[in-house]
């Protein structure tokens, strides 16, 4: 990862854009995001299929960039609900962050050559006891990845349910839930899984739940009774 600091890439990205020091009209609200690496030791996806996907995460990382930066330089009295740049430009924002923040939750968790989930752990415990039983939640959790167009399944907590919950996220930032923690994420996008398995959807989704990072996803459920009990309080 890079030693720059947010306000030197800030600096490079404006640079690169020929974009000049902002006017009274313009907000500084600009994000940066840096790549992080990914040792994706699975065999269940081929090498083509993770070096096209990690080079399409680093690209959505440079398009986060790129729209951040233009944003500190949107002229903002221009908003409007029909038509601006600045109503563009933050919805492609909302687009590219949830696209880098979601391959950065599935890479980490799937890819577990020794993947292994006890009976004990918080993570087994919560599923069971908002879907029922365990293998309900895999049966549930497959089945939107089956109905994902091009995008994801994920496991949250809902804080307005109170409980544990899968969605259809369609593309990045399509049908996403109001207040929803994410701890188990499937990439449904066809770049994902057309290469190694044609249209078998069902074989891409269990083969990737044989390898899932039951450790990585123990961390996000601790996180998430953290966040509840804060919440509650």
């Amino acid at each position: 990862m890079s030693s720059f600091t947010t306000k030197d890439l800030k600096d490079v990205i404006r640079d690169s854009l020929g974009i000049d020091e902002k006017s009274d009209s313009n907000i500084n609200e600009a994000y940066v995001a840096q790549p992080k690496k990914y040792r994706l030791k699975t065999e269940l996806l081929s090498d083509a299929t993770k070096v096209a996907h990690l080079e399409l995460y680093d690209g959505y990382i440079k398009e986060f960039n790129r729209i951040s930066a233009e944003l500190d330089a949107v002229d903002t009295t221009a908003a409007n609900a029909n038509h601006s740049k600045f109503r563009s430009l933050k919805i492609d924002e909302t687009y590219n962050l949830n696209a880098i923040y979601l391959h950065e939750l599935y890479f980490s968790n799937i890819s577990d050559l020794h993947s292994e989930l006890k009976m004990d752990s918080l993570s087994f415990m919560r599923l069971q006891r908002d879907f029922g039983t365990f293998d309900d939640w895999q049966r549930d959790f497959i089945a939107c990845c089956k109905a994902s167009r091009c995008g994801w399944a994920v496991t949250g907590y809902s804080t307005f349910l109170q409980r544990y919950v899968n969605c259809v996220v369609d593309l990045h930032s399509l049908q996403v839930p109001v207040g929803f923690y994410p701890v188990i994420v499937m990439d449904m996008w066809q770049h994902a899984y057309y290469r190694d398995y044609a249209n078998d959807v069902q074989t891409y989704v269990v083969a990737m739940m044989k390898q899932l990072n039951w450790y990585i996803i123990e961390d996000r459920f601790e996180k998430t009774e953290r966040l509840t009990n804060a919440l509650r309080s």
